[in-house]
């Protein structure tokens, strides 16, 4: 009697307190897509994305019905068998292959070859037609041309190399100065190496080729893009989030590289700076000067031999536009969650590439390299009055009047005394509902309107203990690196985005040194929108595992 229960409509059970529980979860991980994990059951499901993953990572339909036969309870519905060999047996039909100066599609079934022809979506993306099973591709349409076939359900097999770019020498090094000093002392610093999961990604990716990385926040992202930078050993293009983010990936690679400060450059909208590792901000890319993107030109015709993508999940469109030209270059997605709240993750599967590897967040705490988290909802009834006022109001200004009631700076003020000696953040969307609670918890308020170098002071004094108490906007949800945060206060958010909920529990889930629970709390307002798109935003941590506990604010 295995632990698995296949159903009819891709669904598969897991029933958790199973002995074999830990090894089917593993078993199945490279092609079935996790979607719920409360206690005692967890969902996942068979997409034709997940199964494009798993064929582009080597894997076979033989294989994974193999796999689902092992463990399973009950006899498999036939029709998800012959649905996993067909959506699998889809990739790999067409093959985009470099002969010579040309590209050419080549194909082992001229039907599939013809119907992508006949398609309006690949009209201008096909060149000269060489013999039935054989088409040449204009070089600038291979991104492109990419998307169209994975929208037409005949995702290609991207075998046509890359460029190895300008060398320049990269190298992990043995040892690492403590964080905050940069390239301090010989001897204040310690020996290092890749932890295992860190070790198995960056290989992953480089034998891989191009795709995408999926570890927990604080689990250490950076440094598997810079053991597959130092792989490559070429000139580098990082894009990031923001400004403090390229600073930090900055601080990281002279921590555990033989890179020298010279040799990173910073190109933001306060500095453009071009060196052969150079660190770039998404928005800097997509600024528009008459109408055209200056800097993605700029940065275009530079040789890179490696793009990497931070946080690839929140990609712009024009990052996608930019990358579908750079197919030649090797490409490297680093996230906590592929998520993307306007489903565009078959563009990152093709222009990036497929998922190369994937850790869950449990497992990782597991291993004691995040901090454990205890998720709490504090649900809070609103005063009649604005009860009235949000049932009457708009859609989105409903949700605001429930987001924002001031009823909540109590609650939080009361969740702030009850971590005395703890690293707090309290976050929020609204910028008045923030400088409301940054007066009345007299603390400090960083927002997209804080200047950089005043962001950077007061983000080292958090880190240093000075400050314990900051109140950030949406500017802090991603890249920031503060591992002495160990309480998260959520009093508003972008509606139910699931990418941000993760976000802001990876602020506070590095390991803290003596072993303190994580504690991440979301201030609620009861029968509302903001009770409505909590629970939206929670799925994502249900996901991977976390459950929440629900208290009443009378409670507290």
């Amino acid at each position: 009697m295995g632990p698995l229960i296949v159903q009819g409509d891709k669904t598969l059970l897991l029933e958790v307190a199973h002995p074999q529980a830990e090894e089917t979860r593993q078993a199945i991980a490279p092609f079935a897509e996790l979607e719920r994990a409360p206690e005692h059951i967890h969902t996942y499901r068979l997409t034709d994305l997940g199964l494009w993953n798993a064929r582009a990572a080597g894997h076979t339909s033989t294989e994974v019905c193999q796999t689902l036969v092992k463990y399973t309870r009950y006899p498999i519905p036939p029709n998800v068998l012959t649905d996993i060999a067909e959506v699998m047996d889809r990739y790999g039909r067409l093959t985009l292959e470099r002969d010579g100066d040309q590209l050419v599609l080549r194909t082992t079934d001229q039907a599939v070859l013809r119907e992508v022809q006949r398609s309006k979506q690949t009209k201008g993306l096909l060149g000269a037609q060489l013999s039935d099973t054989e088409v040449t591709v204009p070089n600038g349409a291979r991104g492109a041309l990419k998307q169209a076939l994975v929208k037409l359900g005949w995702p290609a097999d991207d075998q046509a190399g890359f460029v190895d770019g300008t060398p320049h020498p990269i190298a992990l090094s043995q040892l690492a100065p403590p964080r905050g000093e940069g390239a301090g002392p010989a001897q204040a610093a310690r020996p290092w190496r890749l932890r295992e999961y860190q070790r198995q990604a960056v290989d992953a990716a480089w034998f891989g080729g191009s795709g995408v990385v999926v570890l927990p926040c604080g689990a250490g992202k950076t440094v598997v893009g810079a053991g597959v930078m130092a792989k490559t050993s070429a000139t580098t293009l990082i894009l990031v989030t923001n400004t403090v983010a390229a600073r930090q990936w900055r601080d990281e690679l002279l921590r555990f590289t033989t890179l020298r400060p010279e040799e990173i450059g910073e190109y933001s909208g306060a500095r453009k700076e071009i060196k052969p590792i150079t660190i770039a901000t998404y928005q800097v890319m997509t600024t528009k000067r008459d109408g055209a993107f200056v800097h993605l030109d700029l940065l275009d015709g530079q040789d890179w031999g490696l793009i990497v993508y931070d946080e690839v999940h929140l990609l712009p469109a024009p990052i996608f536009r930019l990358t579908a030209d750079l197919q030649a270059r090797r490409r490297l997605g680093l996230t906590a969650t592929l998520v993307r709240e306007d489903g565009r993750e078959d563009e990152v599967f093709s222009l990036i590439g497929p998922k190369r590897y994937d850790a869950p967040w449990k497992e990782i705490e597991a291993q004691g390299h995040i901090a454990p988290a205890v998720c709490t909802e504090v649900r809070l009834t609103l005063p009649d009055d604005l009860r009235l006022a949000c049932a009457t109001a708009e859609p989105n200004e409903r949700y605001r009047l429930a987001a924002t009631a001031p009823d909540k700076t109590a609650i939080v003020r009361r969740l702030v005394e009850e971590h005395p000696d703890d690293q707090v953040l309290v976050i929020g969307a609204y910028l008045s509902q923030l400088e409301d609670l940054s007066e009345a918890l007299d603390a400090p308020l960083i927002t997209g309107q804080t200047p950089v170098r005043e962001r950077e002071r007061l983000y080292a004094a958090f880190r240093t203990g000075e400050v314990a108490l900051l109140v950030v906007s949406k500017v802090a949800n991603f890249s920031i690196d503060l591992p002495e945060a160990s309480v998260a206060i959520q009093v508003s958010g972008s509606f139910g985005s699931r990418q941000e909920e993760a976000q802001r529990l990876g602020r506070i889930m590095r390991p803290k040194a003596d072993g303190r629970v994580a504690h991440f709390y979301t201030v609620v307002s009861r029968d509302t929108p903001d009770q409505e798109f909590a629970g939206h935003r929670q799925r994502f941590l249900a996901e991977q595992g976390y459950s929440y506990r629900i208290i009443d604010a009378e409670d507290l």
